[in-house]
């Protein structure tokens, strides 16, 4: 992985939220790459119930200060980052009073999602990419992980695909098993067609679930990672069928020789 730079973009990360499949390999991914050589950047969402002060976040004011236009909406873009002491891996945190203050994730207390959570998705995609174009790093690979960052690999291919810093970047991600129930707001296909990217893309978020968020990213990546033995079997069989690299599951102890080889050969 010598020189290789990864750039990782989760919806979860352990140490700053709870373990689960996703906020683990969020964590252990980048963290063999940084063993092995790679230079790697990693974003996620500044949930609200992240502890600022125990993990030191701080703002890095020269990144932070844009507005991005969410549904015809201005919505200032906050950038905070955080190091994981032990492995001296710096975490790139997005965040928006409006959207990411209220102290949970994607559901309130009685577990129903937040209606805004594909607005969300959609901030988080975009304010990701805008950082990395501020901090002039040019991506090998982008390795994306957990439902929120799906939206990723399609704003890359269509919003940006003129962009020329992504230009050579290569896309996986990592397809998991846990996912949400029902769907998000039946809107979020006219909120995403508000940045002129084709209906063909976005066929999928007419009815945007689980399922469907997922076969977006995939649609949109140049290889496919399943990280979970619970990942439904549709979107099994839907990767299957695109005829792009796969990398089966393996088990988390096993898992260092088998990404490294797919992300260094198989892409």
């Amino acid at each position: 992985m010598t020189g290789k730079k990864i750039l990782f973009v989760s919806s979860e990360l352990v140490p700053y939220l709870p373990e689960n499949e996703v906020s683990s390999m969020s964590y252990e991914t980048p963290r063999m790459v940084n063993e092995r050589g790679g230079q790697i950047r990693i974003f996620m969402p500044r949930f609200g119930n992240i502890n600022e002060r125990r993990h030191q976040l701080h703002e890095v004011i020269r990144l932070s200060g844009m507005n991005l236009v969410i549904n015809d909406l201005d919505m200032p873009l906050i950038i905070k980052v955080a190091s994981i002491p032990k492995e001296r891996i710096q975490v790139y945190f997005i965040d928006n009073e409006e959207y990411f203050k209220r102290k949970a994730t994607f559901s309130d207390e009685e577990g129903k999602l937040f209606s805004d959570n594909d607005e969300r998705a959609i901030f988080f995609a975009k304010g990701v990419v805008e950082t990395v174009k501020k901090l002039n790093w040019s991506p090998d690979i982008i390795h994306v992980h957990g439902w929120m960052s799906s939206l990723v690999p399609l704003y890359l291919k269509n919003y940006y695909a003129d962009e020329p810093l992504f230009a050579e970047s290569k896309i996986v991600t990592s397809v998991y098993g846990q996912g949400f129930d029902g769907q998000l707001d039946e809107n979020m296909i006219d909120k995403v067609k508000f940045d002129k990217i084709p209906d063909e893309s976005i066929v999928e978020l007419s009815n945007p679930d689980y399922n469907n968020l997922l076969k977006i990213a995939v649609n949109h990546s140049d290889g496919i990672i399943l990280a979970s033995e619970k990942v439904p079997d549709e979107l099994k069989a839907y990767a299957a069928s695109l005829e792009k690299p796969i990398l089966e599951y393996v088990e988390t102890h096993e898992f260092e020789a088998a990404y490294e080889n797919f992300l260094n050969q198989e892409l």
